[in-house]
């Protein structure tokens, strides 16, 4: 009996043991294990809650994946990622504040090799790390996938990995059917006082080769190598690209003999893009790739004959828009000139007359719409001309020339804002589209230089029957709210950046559609039709600036600072002071001094109230800056911790207006008093 007990006992304790063998098995299998580019192992038994990310490139695969919500501070390079506002701005790339980071307690950050020395501190202090790095697109695509693991987004990541491999698939199929033989020699043009590229090792050239271009190998490794005039003659590049600040190189250099004298010069193929797209190797290098080998043939990309796939109609949204003359809306996609284009298509019960800024007035309209063509297809659309895209739009979709009428844009329509007013038995409906990032201009003082299709568009219609009259005072109604929410925003001229606000694009169109209804004699600012349309108006432009150029009013001060072509590196690289030198004071210190002084709130309204008196200055409604300079002089002072009576003039940049820079200097003072009192 005594024996059958003991039997049943271990029998019992077996189970118990395979049963918490079996458990734990199946905890490691939940557990989460990742290598980062260091080859370091990391095992999470939850996804990270509270994320900082110093690196641009992993901020932007955490928000594509779904996983934004566990970032806790991200970089001022990241303030304009969808999702961004509100995150804790930790500073800059090259110089994050640690400070920030630790008021955070983040359980999780991640960073690359650049950070060795802010690496050390921080795991001293116990912080689990992540390095990231990228030298290769597949090393990209790890990233992406060992994110999708950490923070079970497996299979969002996998997808983002299927779409970018899906779309340079496709432009190896147009290279290989569009240019067979030899291929043009296209060089990634970076740096400021000398002319640099990245390294024969940098990813950037193999995005070169995948765009079907040559890249130069100098035998130089690293992510930026200086290039001499003799190795710029002998590879003479075909296509130069850059972006932002490289201009800055193009300008110093292209007008001397040698950097000159390379074909990509001499035929002016020089394009400039988005950083965040030539920088990264994220989640956007599909889509980069084919944009640059877009602009690098695009005769062959614009020629028919060397298209993989034919222009079609692909699958449709609905749109909900309550007005009794519209019969449905919806935007389309299609595949139009190989790459997927996005049309907003209202079609209407009976003809209507409409008003367009770009092909005026016409009568038995029954279809309006705005027809997004996406950036692998502007070279190509530019050069078949407007009429030929118009004309593939209508085939496509099947509809005549005689009854619709399309406006065409470079935002995506995804973007779309749908916004109404309303009073009483009155509606109006306005359909926004609008992207400000790239050739906003303030009428009256920008130079007019060409002309290419509208990139702030907006449709207007409403429950009523406009009057001729009443249409065209619509036209002036809707572009007095379209100025005054760019005005309202800060959007800056990009011509004119540091002493401008913007007005429009220099390349926006308005249609209005007369309506059915109670008829309107008038759309003027006094009267209720132009109230309304003025505020549905303002309202679409808020809400499709937010979703093309994830930009609002309260956008962080870093970024008001990148739209004004400021960068602190730069005026600090000005910075010429003996007393820098004597008390082994560097550029780099001073710079990491003051970008961490605007991350506080109170010296960023001081720069923020300084945009904006600025701009009043320059206009002269302000006349007297005694108590200005005064104010400049207080907060030196308390940067300083002592009292400043006189502002050093620390600035070099003349173009910086006197308000702007005065304020600047400021700060700069103060911080230079303060890193000398260290």
């Amino acid at each position: 009996m005594k024996k059958r007990s003991w039997r049943n006992l271990k029998t019992v304790l077996t189970i118990i043991t395979v049963l918490v063998w079996l458990t734990t098995q199946t905890a490691v299998a939940k557990d989460r294990v990742v290598t980062d580019s260091t080859g370091n192992l990391l095992v999470f038994k939850a996804p990270p809650k509270k994320v900082v990310s110093l690196v641009p490139s992993a901020t932007e695969i955490l928000f594509e994946i779904g996983a934004g919500k566990a970032v806790s501070g991200l970089t001022f390079h990241d303030a304009t990622l969808e999702g961004a506002e509100g995150k804790q701005v930790i500073g800059g790339f090259f110089q994050p504040s640690v400070e920030k980071i630790n008021a955070i307690k983040p359980d999780f950050i991640i960073l690359s090799d650049f950070h060795e020395q802010i690496r050390k501190e921080l795991e001293q202090s116990g912080y689990r790390i992540f390095v990231y790095d990228t030298d290769s697109i597949a090393q990209s695509y790890e990233m992406i996938l060992a994110f999708g693991k950490m923070f079970d987004r497996q299979a969002r990541a996998r997808e983002l990995v299927e779409k970018n491999n899906k779309e340079i698939k496709h432009i190896q199929k147009k290279l290989a059917k569009a240019v067979p033989g030899n291929r043009k020699r296209v060089i990634r043009l970076m740096g400021r006082d000398t002319v640099m590229t990245p390294g024969s090792d940098s990813f950037q050239n193999e995005l070169i080769t995948l765009a079907g271009g040559v890249a130069p190998d100098f035998g130089k490794k690293g992510s930026v190598v200086e290039v001499t005039k003799e190795e710029w003659l002998a590879f003479n590049p075909e296509v130069i690209y850059g972006c932002g600040g490289d201009k800055k190189a193009s300008q110093a250099f292209f007008s001397h003999p040698g950097w000159k004298d390379v074909d990509a010069v001499k035929h002016r193929q020089i394009f400039y893009f988005p950083c965040e797209l030539t920088c990264r190797a994220a989640t956007n290098s599909g889509y980069f790739i084919s944009w640059l080998a877009s602009m690098i043939y695009t005769d062959e990309f614009a020629d028919p004959q060397n298209d993989i796939f034919a222009n079609r109609k692909n699958r449709s949204r609905s749109i909900d828009i309550d007005l009794d003359v519209v019969r449905s809306a919806a935007i389309h996609y299609s595949t139009i000139y190989d790459f997927e284009n996005k049309t907003l298509m209202v079609d209407f019960k009976r003809p209507q007359t409409i008003v367009s800024t770009l092909e005026g007035r016409r009568d038995n309209i029954l279809t309006v719409g705005n027809h997004y063509y996406p950036p692998p297809t502007w070279g190509p659309g530019h050069k078949m001309g407007i009429d030929h895209i118009r004309d593939t739009i209508l085939k496509v979709y099947g509809k005549e020339k005689e009854t619709a009428s399309f406006l065409l844009t470079g935002a995506d329509m995804d973007n779309l804002s749908v916004k109404d007013a309303a009073f009483k038995e009155m509606k109006v409906v306005a359909l926004v589209t609008a992207g400000v990032m790239s050739n906003a201009v303030r009428m009256s003082q920008d130079v007019g230089r060409f002309y290419e299709p509208g990139t702030i568009n907006i449709i207007i219609m409403t429950n009523m029957q406009l009057s001729k009259r009443a249409m065209t005072r619509a036209i002036i109604t809707a572009t007095e709210a379209k100025t005054a929410a760019l005005e309202d925003m800060d959007i800056r001229s990009t011509a004119t950046p540091l002493e401008h606000e913007a007005t429009g694009t220099g390349t926006d169109n308005i249609l209005v559609v007369q309506g059915k209804g109670l008829p309107i004699k008038n759309a003027g600012g006094h009267t209720k039709m132009g109230e309304l349309i003025a505020k549905a108006v303002y309202a679409g432009m808020t809400e499709a600036i937010l979703k093309q150029n994830k930009v609002t009013a309260n956008r962080h001060i870093f970024q008001r600072l990148k739209e004004r072509k400021i960068s602190l590196y730069g005026l600090t690289s000005g910075v010429n002071c003996d007393c820098m030198q004597q008390k082994n004071i560097t550029q780099a210190k001073l710079a990491r001094k003051v970008e961490h002084l605007l991350l506080e709130k109170e010296y960023a309204a001081f720069i923020e109230s300084a945009f904006a008196l600025s701009d009043e200055y320059e206009k002269g409604l302000i006349k007297d800056l005694s108590l200005f300079n005064g104010w400049c002089r207080s907060v030196s002072s308390q940067i300083a911790g002592k009292p400043v009576e006189k502002l050093e003039d620390l600035l070099m940049d003349e173009d910086i207006p006197l308000v702007l820079k005065t304020a600047l200097n400021a700060v700069f003072t103060g911080a230079l008093e303060q890193l000398r009192n260290d």
